[in-house]
């Protein structure tokens, strides 16, 4: 049976829903992982992200159909091992907490690059430990308290990126023709397509990493205070967003600094603040994208621990890690899913400049894997419980959720031929096929209870 341990509180309005899908996907991915992206492929990485936008888009809108119908706390976990089988929905779960668990490893890493700009001769793994911990005790408190922080995280991160989008068409239009800055940077450095149509699909996967997070409202509508509405709301609102962001930005960026000065050493976003030559202008941005990945970090561990909590109430984890806190806080799961801390910080530690790369790689796989089931996940839901009214539905299916599920799994099998992504599936076969000898072993210990809430 289910431990006990109450249910999680629904205090989470459809606005702080947004927020945390907007925390999660607008975090490193873009302030420091866009820098990876433009590297890869040039002026092209806009066509990159476009596509990843789109595979977003179809995932968010499955999510929506099938989150109104069953919002609770294992989100697509749950709705995997409901229309997928027990085995789908054990490895889904795992495989995303690992995912978000070394994700919050990997927001450390860029705190600890961003930390750098004002304190370079403070070593970097002490502020991932100072960070890290201050976190553990905000998401320690209660979700309430989680809600507010990630608000205002989120809206500082919005604001700030307003403003960048409206100072960088300024200086664009104003820029004297002939100037290093200009549309002209599109195609002046080896045209728009530098490195070919490799160097497009690779940051395509870059992409997709970027847009990471957004599924983090599905989990989090077990904690909404009127799911059906907010869901909606939050999905809408979220796509609207992170499209407007993500191009608009890479577009402005790509104008003012040539492609060729990107990289991981710092972000873009700062990179250009020191091209326009604001005083105090890459200092301030720099804090904004030091919020930025502590919000991501924020609504990871905050994912990651509900996704753990449901695991504990379907019987396939430890009864303890389903328990919550008098705040309404599981605990255990929040400390069970903070030990990505730990290589990350180690692996700061030994190996400072291939660590964010090192991090990116092996926490992709958990997620791009949960996207693809997702796909599967929707067409199984469907043809389950077919055409019936509710606040939303997934246009185009079953064609939509086919080419998801089609564009993540070819996401996946080309990223041993990606640089950064070379040791996804390095890391990723061998940990599915670790959890499901894992789940064999948990489905011989005894009998599990399926548990919706």
């Amino acid at each position: 049976m289910a431990p006990d341990g109450g249910a999680l509180h629904r205090r989470l309005s459809s606005g702080q829903l947004a927020m945390i899908a907007i925390g999660g996907a607008i975090g490193t991915g873009l302030f420091l992982g866009s820098g990876l992206a433009i590297g890869l492929a040039g002026p092209a990485v806009l066509i990159s992200y476009a596509i990843g936008g789109v595979i977003a888009l179809l995932l968010m809108g499955c999510l929506a159909e099938m989150t109104v119908a069953h919002p609770t706390s294992g989100a697509f976990g749950d709705l995997a091992e409901l229309y997928l089988g027990s085995w789908a929905g054990f490895v889904v779960r795992y495989a995303y907490w690992s995912a978000l668990v070394l994700a919050v490893g990997t927001e450390l890493t860029a705190v600890a690059i961003y930390m750098q700009f004002w304190l370079p001769t403070v070593p970097g793994w002490i502020w991932m430990l100072f960070f890290g911990v201050a976190l553990l005790l905000v998401n320690a408190a209660s979700v309430g308290l989680f809600g507010r922080i990630e608000y205002a995280f989120s809206a500082i991160k919005i604001v700030a990126i307003l403003g960048f989008l409206l100072l960088g068409s300024l200086v664009v239009a104003r820029a004297p023709a002939g100037s290093a800055i200009g549309l002209a940077n599109y195609v002046s450095h080896g045209g728009f397509f530098p490195h070919g149509s490799g160097g497009l699909w690779s940051a395509v996967i870059v992409s997709i990493f970027s847009y990471l997070g957004i599924e983090m409202i599905a989990v989090a509508a077990g904690e909404a205070v009127d799911p059906e509405r907010a869901i909606v709301r939050a999905f809408r609102a979220t796509m609207l967003r992170l499209a407007i962001f993500y191009l608009g930005t890479l577009a402005l960026m790509l104008a003012i600094v040539p492609w060729t000065e990107a990289g991981t050493a710092s972000s873009p976003f700062v990179a250009v603040m020191l091209a326009i030559g604001i005083p105090g202008g890459a200092g301030v941005l720099n804090a904004v994208v030091l919020i930025a990945a502590l919000s991501a970090m924020n609504s990871q561990l905050y994912t990651a621990t509900r996704m753990l909590y449901s695991l504990a109430r379907a019987g396939q984890a430890p009864r303890s890690l389903g328990r919550l806190s008098a705040n309404g806080v599981p605990l255990m799961a929040l400390l069970a899913s903070a030990l990505g801390i730990a290589p990350a910080t180690l692996l700061y530690l030994y190996q400072p400049q291939q660590a964010f790369g090192v991090m990116i790689g092996i926490s992709a796989f958990g997620a791009m894997f949960a996207w693809m089931m997702i796909f599967l996940t929707h067409l199984a839901f469907r043809a389950r419980s077919g055409p019936r009214a509710q606040a939303f539905r997934m246009w185009g299916y079953p064609l939509t959720s086919v080419a998801g599920a089609t564009a993540m799994a070819a996401i996946l099998l080309t990223t041993p031929f990606t640089g950064p992504f070379a040791s996804t599936l390095l890391y990723g076969v061998p940990f599915l096929l670790l959890l499901s000898l894992s789940y064999l072993l948990v489905r011989r210990s005894g009998p599990r209870n399926f548990r919706r809430e």
